[in-house]
């Protein structure tokens, strides 16, 4: 199994969008990208931590590759908003990824580049490609948020 840490907004429709993945095994939301060790959503919401909210997804290579998650990440937010999506406002909504070792980043860039030149944006890309930061899991009460609601999705297009 595999990582991969992505930031696309608010964290409950970006693990509802991964979930549904084939390949993917697991999703967790939470915090990354801060200085704050153990940050809290209440900190994290202050927007003094530099922590964005992001989703720790866990997949099997052979079945889906970290291409294909990328094509996820993108088809679930506008990549051209800074620190916002839809009616989040805020550095903790910062369109990132956070790659996890060389191979991650060089495919990251290639893919933000190949997005950028399509034309699918009439705007430049914003997305943040950095080095993963720990990351820290989200309170239990944030993990399968929309699922225990019952809630079908959130802000974020499905892929």
């Amino acid at each position: 199994m595999e990582k991969a840490i992505f930031g696309a907004g608010c964290f409950w429709g970006v693990e509802d969008a991964f979930r549904a993945a084939k390949g993917v095994t697991d999703v967790v939301v939470g915090y990354s990208g801060g200085s704050v060790p153990d940050p809290t959503y209440e900190v994290v919401c202050s927007g003094t931590t530099g922590h964005a909210e992001v989703v720790e997804v866990t997949y099997d290579p052979e079945e889906i590759g970290f291409e294909h998650l990328l094509d996820v990440f993108w088809s679930i937010h506008d990549p051209t908003t800074l620190n916002r999506q839809g009616p989040d406002i805020g550095t903790q909504y910062r369109s990132a990824i956070f790659y996890l070792d060389d191979e991650q980043k060089t495919t990251a860039e290639a893919s933000k580049k190949s997005y950028a030149m399509s034309g699918r944006y009439p705007l430049d890309v914003v997305t943040e490609i950095t080095p993963a930061t720990p990351f820290y899991p989200a309170e239990d009460y944030h993990q399968s948020y929309l699922a225990k609601r019952g809630l079908g999705s959130c802000h974020v297009p499905k892929a």
